[in-house]
């Protein structure tokens, strides 16, 4: 077949995008054994440098791991820096891939990174990304990776493009040889030795004509070069895992770029590290490409035959575990829709196979891909809720955290103590006692529910514009100059006094977006009714049902029981009158049904 047009368009967009703006899971596949008896506690799962087993990746304890993650991209671009930092924190951001289920990054970069560059498109108003002014790319590079380790995020670096630019067919170009693309992997494994946060490198990305698999050219031959490359990286750090990708033909038959690997039944890689070598393929839908076994009758059940042909065998087989490292679409066609769907369940679910599944990372967490789009949508804060969902089966737990190497990586002990001290019909003022630290600690952060209301250096807190005759939930943790964070306090809850009263100033509907059986998201629309601009709403309900709430977004939200209270987000809590906003969640089981709900201003 004529090679496919593929995702030109989509990277072609980014550029642009980007210009403009100045751009794992542990998961025990099987019960673990008791331990004996007198047995220490065995480190979290994901903890420590990975290997591979088989089909399989295992901890440093041989837990076996699902990655279930994302790609951000952004370091690639010339912005030099991962995308969206130019209207929020990049904690923010990774806390919200972590509440969402996602627990490893894949982060593409480009060689230009290693020129000193200054990266734009942050922003510092606000108080966002403080910690990264002044930074190059590489030392915000650092900032992420020993923050991912913090929360128990894992990343893998993709070496996407040879300069800012454009990709390359090949791993070297005219201005950037092969020597430099291994001298600079080689630096970025040196950059992070010790650094358990980074479990691995992929090594180029989406290798394509006239790359080739086993012909035995070394200018073209992709299996040598990646053969060169992985074990220049494994003279630097045996422990890391090394990705390598396909191509597009091989023996005449073309694929996706980077998503042919049926080579490797043929002519392996050999690395000088056993167990060390994960292989990756590419995938994507209609709105990147329109290809022909899109159009085949018998779509989508022809598929599986077709990934296991270019890569599925090779983890059916029990060669090596295989790693979807990018698919996405827009979700706009119906048959991108059934492609996903038959995709997911090709991966394989997490709850009925646990870690004994394809390990993926979906494309992207950014909005700013022109052909696929995002998980968040164009604003940067709100969730896809429909794509997100589509992916809940293969979500899997998260790590644990401290995974950094290298620079303080202990937390502060757990704030004690927490109280209530006061409460009027609008507030409540908590206080609680000191946490310490290996350092010191820099301060707190006050969560009402889920949502952080507050950060203050001291051990007493007010939380103001409340609704009266209401219960609230708090909890805090102590983090440390770092970023290091402690795990939540113990949980206090306060009520206000007075009456809460109906509905007042708004309204609110409520849409179910996504529906698999064991679970489902839900977007909420609130309107404000007043003839006045509203500061602050919140949205109440009880379930009908034993559901309960996994994870929201532009809200904060507490559940007690059956009832659940929703409050605004920092950045959505104004509202003009006759103005509206949303907010979205997660929850289980599904089939729900829709409950009544009552929103109030103030």
């Amino acid at each position: 077949m004529s090679p496919p047009p593929l995702h030109r368009l989509r990277k072609a967009l980014i550029t642009l995008v980007t210009t403009a703006v100045i751009a794992l899971v542990p998961f025990a596949a099987l019960p673990a054994q008791a331990a004996p008896a007198k047995a220490a506690a065995a480190p979290a799962a994901g903890a420590g440098y990975w290997h591979t087993s088989g089909r399989q990746i295992l901890d440093a304890q041989n837990q076996p791991v699902r990655m279930a993650g994302v790609n951000w991209f952004g370091f690639e671009t010339a912005n030099y820096v991962p995308h969206g930092l130019w209207s929020r924190d990049y904690k923010s951001m990774m806390d919200q891939m972590k509440s969402l289920g996602y627990n490893t990054i894949r982060m593409p970069y480009s060689d230009d990174i290693f020129k000193n560059t200054v990266p734009n498109g942050i922003t510092y108003s606000n108080g966002l990304n403080t910690d990264l002014k002044d930074l190059t790319s590489l030392q915000v590079m650092d900032k992420i990776v020993d923050y991912a380790g913090s929360i128990g995020l894992k990343i893998v670096l993709d070496r996407h493009r040879p300069d800012s630019s454009s990709q390359s067919a090949l791993w070297y170009t005219a201005s950037v040889p092969e020597t430099t693309w291994i001298t600079n992997l080689k630096a970025l494994a040196a950059r992070y030795l010790g650094n358990t946060a980074v479990v691995g490198i992929d090594l180029h990305n989406e290798p394509h004509d006239p790359a080739c698999w086993g012909c035995g050219d070394a200018s073209v031959d992709w299996r040598l070069a990646a053969e060169r490359a992985g074990n220049a990286v494994l003279s630097v750090n045996p422990q890391l895992l090394i990705l390598v990708e396909g191509v597009q033909t091989v023996d005449g038959q073309s694929n996706w770029w980077g998503g042919n690997l049926s080579g490797v039944a043929k002519a392996p890689v050999r690395l000088s590290v056993a167990n060390r070598l994960v292989y990756s393929a590419h995938d994507y839908a209609t709105s990147v490409a329109q290809q022909p076994w899109f159009s085949d009758p018998s779509f989508p059940a022809n598929m599986p035959a077709i990934w296991d042909k270019n890569w599925g065998y090779i983890f059916k087989q029990n060669i090596a575990p295989v790693w979807l490292g990018e698919f996405g679409t827009t979700l706009q066609s119906t048959v991108d829709q059934k492609w996903l769907a038959a995709l997911v369940d090709y991966v394989r679910p997490t709850r009925t196979y646990g870690a004994d599944g394809f390990q993926w990372t979906f494309w992207s967490w950014n909005p700013d891909s022109g052909d696929t789009g995002g998980i968040l949508k164009d604003d940067w804060q709100t969730v896809d809720t429909v794509k997100d969902g589509y992916l809940a089966s293969i979500k899997a737990p998260a790590f644990g955290g401290g995974g950094g190497g290298g620079g303080d990586t202990t937390a502060p002990s757990t704030p004690g103590g927490l109280k209530v001290t006061g409460t009027t019909s609008s507030s409540v003022s908590l206080s609680w006692t000191e946490s310490t630290d290996n350092t010191a600690v820099a301060g707190y952060d006050v969560y009402r529910g889920t949502g952080k209301v507050g950060s203050v250096s001291g051990t007493s807190f007010t939380d103001t514009g409340l609704t009266a005759g209401t219960r609230y939930d708090y909890t805090v943790r102590a983090r440390d100059a770092a970023g290091n964070t402690s795990p939540a306090s113990a949980s206090v809850a306060a009520t206000t006094p007075g009456s809460g009263g109906g509905s007042s100033g708004c309204t609110a509907s409520y849409k179910v977006s996504s529906d698999w059986g064991s679970g489902f998201n839900a977007d909420v629309t609130v309107t404000n009714t007043g003839t006045t601009a509203a500061t602050s709403w919140e949205v109440t309900w009880s379930w009908p049902g034993n559901q309960t709430i996994s994870g929201m977004w532009n809200a904060s939200f507490t559940q007690v029981g059956k009832a659940v209270t929703a409050r605004n987000a920092d950045h959505n809590g104004s509202l003009a009158a006759g103005a509206s906003t949303s907010f979205g969640f997660g929850a289980a089981p599904g089939g729900a049904g829709t409950p009544a709900l009552v929103c109030r201003t103030s």
